[in-house]
Formats: structure tokens, C-alpha cells, sequence
């Protein structure tokens, strides 16, 4: 059994640990908060404009389509892998990393696969066996429109200049505080809406309806994008907290088995040392 000293330096360093992952806890569930309201907020918005623009590329024939809705043999893909800066998130960063592989190994076997990486987690494990072509972790560090926009207005300038036939996007979609969905997105081209042939629209377009898609086409995948980073944002927090929730849990169990530990052992002494002065009690008196 460890002595008396070395139990007392494990709850102290237990102690301390639970500190830290309570801190963090209580942090993340803080940030967490603003990150739920925000990418609820902006949902509703994404999903009709999206809906819109596929309802109304749904009505265009032939050569008068979107170049951004191009279908050619795909033979170049580019995957949006979002991450988070930093770790203590539980299985957050691993399951994006292991779906990036996979879509690399199995998905897109025998392609030519390259990475944007969004989040420095999945940037230092990607770039070690993938092609990076630009890392973009910084956004986090101001997350706004206008920053992420930066990034869609790159994936659309790739994929019009025939660099990538194909663009996807990894990350985490935002469910509940305890719970995320692990989403693959088709980014580029644009993904044609089901069911054409139910597509009824009886509207006055003014400008054209190739304006205004190719208008509506633009703001639209910079949006899709820019949710995307913020469900991750969002998801990242909630993981967060839920593992430090777990984290500190643990420690305080093991920090009470600790303290029985050591209320044993003191017992134990105290107890030989009783037994040693009564045995020498009557050593003296024999």
C-alpha cells in the first residue's frame, strides 16, 4: 500500500485536475450559449435560400444552367475538413479526421485528393500523408461572414477554374449539447434539387431568371459555408463541455476513492502504532 505522503500528493494532484476541467466546463457551457443561439438563428435563413436556388436551378435547361451546377467526371476533389483549434473535445476532432481518410481511402480511391483544412487539430494530422492547399485555422480567431466568405469566395474560384471537379465538406453538425451529427456535404457543384419533374413555379422574374441565380448563387454558397463553421463552432463547444462534464466526474470519484485510501492507511498507522506502545507497556511491566 502507498504511503500516507504519496496518497496525500494524489489527491492534491487530482484536486487540482478537477479544478481545471470544472473551469472549463463552466467556460465552454458560457460560449456555448452564443454559438447555439447563432446558428439557430441563421438556420432557417440557409436552408430557404438554399431550397430557393434549387428550386430555380430545377427550371433551367440545358446550356443556360448555373457554371457553378457543372457536372463533369470527377477526377480532382478538394475536401473542407472543419476542426477546432484546440482539443479536450472528446471524439470531436478524431471523427472528422477518420471520415477525411476515408473519403481519401475508400470514397475517392485512385483520385487526386487534396485538403483545406479549417481548424488546427485536423491540419497537423492531415498534412503529415495528405496535400494541404491552404490552411485557414485562423478564422476562428474572428468568426464573421465576411472572414468565412473569404474562404467560399477560394472554393468557388478552384472549382470555375477547373482545378477540382468536385468539392466536399467534413464537419460537425450541431444537434444538442451532448450530441453531434458527423455530416460529408457536397459543396460544388451544386447539388440539383429531387423530383424536377414537381417543380411548379408561376413567377414574374424581373431581371431574368439567370440573373438571379447567378445573383443568389454567390451569397448562397458562402452561406452554406459559413454554417458549416458555425455548427462546428457550435458542436465543438458542446463537446467540450460534455467531455469536461465527464472529466470532472471521474476526478471526483477517484478523488473520494483516494481519500477512503488514505483514511485507511491513517487508521492502519495509528493503529500498529497503539498496538507497538501497549506491546511495549508490557514488555516494561514483565
Amino acid at each position: 500500500m502507498a504511503n500516507l505522503k504519496e496518497i496525500r500528493n494524489r489527491i492534491s494532484s487530482v484536486s487540482s485536475t478537477m479544478q481545471i476541467t470544472s473551469a472549463m466546463k463552466m467556460e465552454s457551457a458560457a460560449k456555448l450559449k452564443k454559438a447555439q443561439d447563432a446558428i439557430t438563428a441563421m438556420r432557417p435563413y440557409a436552408n430557404k435560400l438554399t431550397e430557393l436556388l434549387q428550386t430555380l436551378s430545377a427550371t433551367l435547361e440545358g446550356d443556360s444552367g448555373s457554371k457553378f451546377a457543372e457536372q463533369r467526371d470527377v477526377n480532382k476533389v478538394l475536401v473542407v475538413s472543419i476542426t477546432s483549434n484546440k482539443g479536450l473535445c472528446g471524439a470531436f476532432n478524431s471523427n472528422i479526421i477518420k471520415q477525411s481518410t476515408n473519403l481519401v481511402e475508400n470514397v475517392y480511391k485512385g483520385k487526386q485528393v487534396d485538403f483545406v483544412t479549417i481548424g488546427k487539430k485536423g491540419n497537423d494530422i492531415l498534412s503529415k500523408t495528405n496535400s494541404i492547399v491552404s490552411n485557414e485555422s485562423a478564422v476562428f480567431e474572428n468568426l464573421t461572414f465576411d472572414s468565412v466568405a473569404a474562404i467560399a469566395e477560394k472554393l468557388m474560384e478552384l472549382f470555375l477554374e477547373g482545378e477540382y471537379d468536385k468539392i466536399e465538406l467534413v464537419y460537425n453538425k450541431f444537434k444538442n449539447a451532448a450530441s453531434q451529427d458527423l455530416m460529408t456535404e457536397q459543396f460544388l457543384p451544386i447539388v440539383p434539387i429531387e423530383n424536377e419533374s414537381n417543380v411548379q413555379l408561376d413567377y414574374i422574374f424581373e431581371p431574368s431568371k439567370i440573373e438571379i441565380i447567378e445573383e443568389l448563387i454567390p451569397k448562397s454558397l458562402k452561406t452554406q459555408l459559413y454554417k458549416a463553421v458555425r455548427d462546428s463552432f457550435a458542436s465543438e463547444h458542446g463537446a467540450r463541455m460534455t467531455a469536461m462534464h465527464k472529466a470532472t466526474d471521474n476526478a471526483t470519484e477517484l478523488r473520494d476513492q483516494l481519500k477512503l485510501t488514505y483514511n485507511k492507511a491513517r487508521q492502519a498507522a495509528i493503529t500498529n502504532e497503539i498496538l507497538e506502545i501497549v506491546g511495549g507497556a508490557e514488555a516494561l511491566n514483565n
